[in-house]
């Protein structure tokens, strides 16, 4: 039966209230205007032959509940919050809506249909759905004839207040311990009768091992944290109560309680141990207190005998901060007895599997404390400082780029968020700068909520042919929309305005985004305004910007924002290098762009275009140039060896290497060349890097052309930079989508594809905790996923699908990194796989008889989730397109 039960938000025309029009309700400035949420309504159904039933609306923002009973009459009965209304039914099956009413006259509405029989329940069935990334959760549905609602008891607390649940309806529940539960399900009619069922469901131990990061919110990870100091010394994880500051989003935490013993914490006892044999020897905690205290870290003995050594920090007393300990600058040993005190400088050089926290170390502080984020902190990549900016039209083109750290040049934050500039988390060779502007979007901030600055003087969009802006972005958490909007003057008084929109479509990297205004030319503009996820909820989601560039639009790049290089690096294509605005110059004096230019001699060099590098003669020896590449790779034996064609006017050092988008690189390679003003191929063996864990995730490649101590200033240009057969970036990517199906839609259940109705609560990219980075991919309005640094990935449909009614699955896939990858259904009896065959490099059209998964043991009446998993074939790239089930 088609569940009725919608929730729909009714816009009322703003033009109904006198003196506010669209811009003004979008404007910072502006108040917040909303409808209702999180409507809905509890349903008490008498259960004496009466049809009696009770209604409480409830919703946030509502000032009266417009309640119609769905038998007919077309007057609605108005409740205010917190009462109840009580109708009596006939037997009959009836919509009843609930329409809450905001104090600006917005609406939102909740229906539900109700069933009222004065016959027993009949047929009961219940579905219990286990969620395959957090097996303590639960979602529940059940069904029966005769039924207007049930009552379920979760069966994990004594003397149990039983949870409503309405037909069509599903409901959430997680378990705080493993075990055996017995779930109990009620189904209750108008009548006296009842009728009930258990199902059991077995929460199973978390055994994934404890290792770097501890974030607390992986349910599969057994968090083997022990209290000392004292009996009472108490430790348990739970849901961060102090949503504020650094740790404003809905996560899991670690709460502490001490007691006001002196040497008081918790010990991190790690599965996988922390290695500090390298540089990156720092560690940090987020930790929430309002009373200052000096905290203590302490790395305990080493597994090869190590000495043990800790670090002593200063917490403000302000909430959560986060507390940095360079144990490579200011680490010292440990006591170990009165003959061995302890307070020798050391820089520790080992694997340590046993971190010691200690709060208000030798203090009396007691009470409550909060932890997060226990991690290695990456080796962060030199920034580059700014050298010029400019906030003033009066003095040229915006070139905004937070080169001065200050409230002047700063973006103001509106809408209850928090924004300010801060040091660049990730400076990659799209954005090497050491200064960007954060906008962190915490739960409960208003959805008109942004950043804007109103400027010295108008831009004048009259007489100007700078009509292009191009603003850097890094998405920390989830891609989204960026609107940029221009406005006459600051609120009020903001017409005429103009906005564009253009869409962050990667997680984690810097990419450059585009809005053209190249149409307006009558207006001026006196303020500028920044949105991310525009009237949105918020929901902790971090972003940073940088660099607000006004623009005539030569030079390079393009409105999609596209700052991405594929491999071969031949400079034919903008794709493979040609656009001049893909490449960012370092370390070069005035970095001078690198400029794509004509091939200057075709002999042993055929290719029509090449890159051209000057390196200045004060650059660094190191001065080179980065392009981010469009599908991240890891470095195997495929792919291992990286050839380049060079034209050089001297004998010198051309280095390569490659980096991640956490800072991490290879190192560079260096090989020189042996000829002189002619061209010459140079090969490079990254093979001895196999294997190490920075040289997964790679996303930049980094060229130094003339890797020298110079005397004068040198042109080199290089060409056909090409990887190994086969393998990572060289493996490219789809020029188009898959082949559309052409199946008639009565005959598939679609779970992704452009040709049919996928499922409303669908998730292509639940957190499960993978490595693999996803994207939708938008070719010419015909849609296909991609999923690139691939462990594992999963798709949850947002409900359970009886796949008993189809007779096969069909999927395109296209890789040129896997010839085979597993494929799961999940259900409720378990998950079973088989394996896709693809043929690299193209789409590759598979149909798998469901049948394969039957006969594996798998019940497939309830399917939820699909799953690929690569292990441990890591950090290759694979696209999906046309997931459905058939006959």
């Amino acid at each position: 039966m088609k569940i009725f039960r919608i929730l729909a938000m009714l816009t009322i025309s703003l033009l109904l209230f006198t003196g506010c029009d669209d811009d003004e309700i979008t404007n910072y400035a502006f108040q917040e205007i909303s409808a209702p949420t999180g409507v809905t309504a509890a349903f008490d159904v008498s259960q004496d032959d009466s049809g009696d039933v009770s209604i409480t609306p409830s919703g946030e923002g509502a000032q009266v509940f417009k309640v119609y009973f769905g038998d007919g009459e077309d007057t609605p009965l108005d409740v205010a919050p917190g009462e109840t209304v009580t109708y009596t039914y006939g037997e009959g099956e009836y919509l009843v809506r609930v329409v809450a009413v905001g104090a600006t006259g917005l609406t939102s509405e909740f229906n539900q249909r109700l069933v009222i029989s004065f016959k027993a329940p009949e047929n009961l069935v219940v579905d219990v759905a286990q969620d395959g990334g957090d097996p303590s959760k639960v979602t529940i549905s059940a069904s029966a004839d005769h039924a207007t609602t049930f009552d379920v008891y979760f069966g994990d607390v004594d003397d149990e207040e039983p949870t409503q649940l309405m037909p069509d309806e599903s409901i959430e529940h997680t378990y705080g311990t493993p075990g055996t539960y017995m779930i109990r399900v009620v189904a209750k009619g108008a009548g006296a009768a009842t009728t009930e069922t258990t199902v059991e469901v077995v929460i199973p131990d978390a055994t994934d091992p404890l290792k770097l990061p501890v974030t607390f919110d992986d349910p599969l990870v057994g968090y083997n944290i022990t209290p000392f100091g004292a009996e009472e010394t108490a430790f348990e994880i739970i849901m961060n109560p102090e949503l504020s500051g650094e740790n404003s989003a809905e996560s899991k935490v670690g709460a502490i309680t001490k007691t006001g013993a002196a040497f008081e914490g918790v010990t991190f006892n790690l599965s996988e141990p922390v290695d500090l044999s390298g540089d990156n020897k720092k560690l940090s905690i987020k930790l929430y207190s309002e009373v200052a205290f000096p905290v203590l870290l302490k790395l305990e003995t080493g597994v090869n005998g190590e000495r043990s050594n800790e670090v002593l920090v200063d917490h403000g007393g302000t909430g959560w901060e986060t507390l940095t300990f360079d144990f490579g600058t200011d680490a010292k040993t440990s006591y170990i007895n009165n003959d061995d005190t302890g307070g020798a400088p050391i820089v520790p050089d080992g694997q340590y599997d046993a971190i010691s926290l200690f709060l208000d170390f030798n203090g009396s502080a007691d009470g409550v404390y909060y932890i997060d984020d226990l991690m290695q902190e990456a080796a962060a990549a030199n920034c580059v400082a700014e050298t010029d900016e400019n906030i003033d039209p009066a003095n040229g083109p915006i070139n905004w780029t937070f080169k001065t750290n200050d409230e002047d040049h700063e973006f103001d934050a509106f809408g209850d968020i928090g924004s300010e500039i801060v040091p660049n988390p990730i400076t990659d060779g799209i954005n090497p700068s050491c200064y960007v502007q954060i906008v962190d979007k915490s739960p409960g901030c208003a959805t008109w909520s942004g950043v804007g600055k109103p400027i010295a003087t108008p831009i004048d969009f009259t007489t100007t042919d700078k009509k292009i802006f191009k603003l850097k972005v890094l998405a920390k958490t989830q891609t989204a929309q960026v609107t940029l909007r221009l406005e006459k003057e600051p609120h009020p008084d903001v017409d005429p305005a103009e906005d564009r929109v253009a869409e962050i479509t990667q997680v984690g990297v810097w990419q450059e985004l585009t809005f053209d205004f190249s149409d307006v030319d009558d207006k001026t503009f006196r303020s500028i305004i920044i949105y991310f996820e525009r009237n949105a909820e918020c929901d902790g989601d971090i972003y940073y910007f940088d660099d607000l560039i006004q623009t005539d639009g030569t030079g390079g790049g393009g409105s999609n924002g596209n700052t991405k290089t594929s491999f071969p690096v031949d400079f034919e294509t903008a794709a493979n290098g040609g656009a001049a605005a893909n490449w960012s110059v370092f370390e070069n004096v005035d970095n001078p762009g690198l400029e794509i230019i004509t091939n200057p001699d075709m002999s042993g060099n055929t290719s029509a275009t090449v890159a051209k590098f000057t390196a200045r003669q004060g650059g660094k020896p190191w001065s080179g140039t980065i392009t981010q590449l469009e599908t991240p790779f890891t470095l195997d034996a495929s792919n291992s060896t990286v050839k380049i064609m060079v034209w050089k006017s001297v004998i010198s050092d051309v280095g390569i290497k490659f980096e991640n988008a956490s800072g991490g690189s290879t190192g560079e390679i260096k090989v020189a060349n042996t000829k002189v003003n002619e061209w010459e191929e140079l090969t490079f063996d990254f093979s001895g890097v196999i294997g190490n864990p920075e040289n997964t995730g790679i996303t930049g490649l980094v060229i130094f052309p003339d890797f020298q101590e110079r005397t004068q200033e040198n042109v080199a240009y290089f060409d056909n930079v090409t990887m190994g057969n086969g393998g990572g970036a060289s493996s490219g990517a789809p020029a188009a989508a898959a082949t559309a199906p052409a199946l008639d839609a009565s005959l598939v259940k679609s779970i992704f594809s452009d040709a049919y109705s996928d499922p409303a609560g669908v998730n292509y990219y639940p957190d499960w905790g993978q490595s693999t980075a996803f994207e939708m991919i938008d070719m010419g309005g015909d849609n296909f996923i991609k999923y690139s640094n691939a462990n594992y990935q999963g798709i949850d449909f947002g409900e359970a699908i009886d796949a008993t009614a189809y007779t096969t699955v069909h999927i395109d896939v296209w890789s040129g990194d896997y010839t085979s990858i597993p494929f799961f259904l999940i259900s409720s009896s378990g998950e079973r796989s088989v394996s896709l065959n693809v043929t690299p490099n193209q789409w590759n059209s598979i149909e798998i008889p469901l049948s394969e998964f039957t006969s594996q043991g798998l019940d497939i009446s309830d399917v939820f989730q699909i799953k690929f998993d690569v292990q441990p074939d890591n950090g290759g790239t694979f696209y999906i397109d046309n997931l459905y089930f058939h006959n």
